[in-house]
């Protein structure tokens, strides 16, 4: 199947590699910045182009794996060009309908995992969350999704669009406290490594106990003493709020 890319970024790179090791012919790589494009098609040993219109109009599947505000965009300028072409997204808050009166054939392929164009995945225990406008649409994303992944499911957009919203409390919130955190040792210039130990227990927990269930520290008990000598060491006022909110949900989640 041949497979054109719309987009370099940290996910566009990382499933369009995993789609090549698994047998399908990328053929071209689209993206605003030639030497981002470069770099990518250079490792899928493929065409790459900073230009829409000379994205090749021969390609079975069109991934869509850009900004989101771009999609709508990019899928007013080349899907009409190509009317037997399956076109697919990658975002997980983007309902599936943005190729509506756009596409004849379309759909959702998302990988839900953080990516780093300079960190390697393993890409099988990753789930993709997969929809598509028809049964034939959907068999070929299926297809393309089980190539990768051996967690493929089916989800519509609305769902999607929760699944998303969880991933950035489990993940991106989450590495901003790690980043908090950071920020704390460095002033007193201790090692952030020292840290990883108690980081990789508390993920381990939530893979056999709720993270309710897992929780523990001052803000269950509520110690206000405790909490407020932290809060004094925290310098500015966003911090302590971000500090104090938590501090709230934990408690008040906890039940104590």
């Amino acid at each position: 199947m041949k497979i054109a890319f719309i987009g370099s970024g940290n996910l566009a790179t990382h499933l369009s590699l995993a789609l090549k090791a698994a047998g399908e012919e990328i053929i071209q790589v689209y993206s605003r910045t030639d030497a981002h494009a470069k770099e990518l098609a250079d490792k899928l040993g493929c065409i790459h182009t900073t230009n829409l219109d000379k994205i090749y109009l021969n390609a079975d599947v069109y991934i869509l794996s850009v900004k989101d505000d771009a999609i709508s965009q990019i899928a007013d300028s080349i899907c009409h060009k190509c009317p037997h072409a399956l076109f697919v997204h990658t975002a997980g808050s983007v309902l599936m309908d943005i190729f509506k009166g756009k596409a004849n054939h379309y759909g959702v392929l998302y990988p839900m995992q953080t990516f780093s164009k300079a960190r390697k995945v393993y890409f099988l225990p990753i789930p993709c969350f997969i929809e598509a406008s028809s049964k034939e649409d959907l068999a070929i994303i299926r297809s393309l999704a089980e190539s990768i992944s051996d967690h493929v499911v089916d989800c519509d957009s609305e769902k999607r669009k929760k699944l998303h919203l969880a991933a950035v409390f489990a993940c991106n919130l989450t590495n901003h406290c790690y980043r908090l955190a950071e920020r704390v040792l460095q002033e007193e210039e201790i090692d952030w490594k020292l840290y990883l130990p108690l980081i990789d227990e508390t993920a381990k927990k939530v893979s056999e106990m709720s993270p309710k269930d897992a929780q523990t520290g001052p803000m269950v008990r509520y110690d206000v003493n405790v909490m407020n000598r932290q809060l004094a060491l925290i310098p500015d006022e966003r911090t302590r709020q971000i500090y104090r909110l938590m501090a709230e949900s934990i408690h008040e989640d906890s039940g104590q």
